[in-house]
């Protein structure tokens, strides 16, 4: 009997889990091997966590290449009791995988991401395009717009960018980000460091620290050097921290924003 999921509209679980049938079709790969092969993959949103994951039928798996878990993290991912390693390639994965403790996708099975947690597959592709540290959201929209706004930057008092042909850009959850052409930013005060940072919906970003003696977290502003297409207007241009700097809009200072990243820039030692 196929486990396939129809129904377009998110439905939530007893367990508090958050799902609905995606369209895409999803592959995960580990070398040259095909681990999933999917054309009705369910999107999944766990408690407290605000980025989805892929549920596949195990039909649509290579289920011969799980063995039931060894050392299982019994109480994770939403308190799943089935967990399962990765047999591929000569070698062996723990916990690559698991089921939802969930009547709805009981048929389904999800896999880690390995660039996040080191233990799942090495790539993953919406029809032909390879996806990065978790699926996108269909919910979520991240839109780049160029403008002609007036945008400066200061630090401490120091004014580092002014510009007024920035980038605006919106994403949902999120403060707007202004990214700002390099000609237009002091990067004589700051000093490139060796931290990325991965998005699914820009790509792989590279980041400077503030060389002043101000009071501020290191990795303070960063650039996508080869942002994915539908953000390719930020491509080489900068954009600094909302919550740790003081950004002005046409004359208007901004309120720095409470977000998800202030408490990891709280406590960040300073350069």
């Amino acid at each position: 009997m196929s486990t396939f999921l129809t129904a377009r509209s998110v439905r939530t679980t007893p367990e508090g889990i958050l799902w609905e049938p995606s369209e895409r079709w999803v592959r995960g790969r580990t070398g040259d091997i095909t681990v999933v092969d999917s054309r009705h993959p369910a999107l999944v949103w766990e408690p407290g966590l605000p980025v989805p994951t892929y549920a596949f039928p195990r039909e649509e798996i290579r289920a011969d290449l799980l063995r039931p878990a060894e050392n299982p993290p019994l109480g994770t991912h939403s308190g799943s009791q089935s967990f399962y390693d990765l047999e591929v390639g000569g070698g062996l994965r723990e916990n690559a995988a698991w089921t939802f403790p969930a009547a709805d996708l009981a048929d389904h099975i999800a896999f880690e991401w390995f660039r996040r947690s080191g233990k799942g597959l090495d790539h993953w592709y919406e029809e032909e395009e390879e996806i990065f540290i978790h699926p996108r959201d269909p919910h979520k929209r991240v839109d780049a717009l160029p403008s002609s706004r007036h945008v400066t930057v200061a630090i401490d008092g120091t004014v580092v960018a002014d510009t007024r042909r920035p980038v605006l850009l919106f994403e949902t959850g999120l403060p707007v980000r202004y990214y700002i052409p390099r000609e237009d930013v002091r990067l004589d005060l700051l000093v490139p460091t060796d931290h990325t940072s991965g998005c699914p919906y820009k790509g792989t970003a590279a980041y400077w620290s503030w060389q002043g003696e101000a009071d501020v977290p290191p990795n303070l502003l960063w650039s996508y050097p080869a942002p994915l297409a539908a953000v390719a207007a930020i491509e080489g241009l900068v954009a600094f921290y909302n919550e740790a700097v003081d950004i002005t809009v046409d004359g208007r200072l901004l309120e720095r924003p409470v977000t998800p990243f202030s408490g990891a820039l709280a406590a960040r030692p300073s350069t």
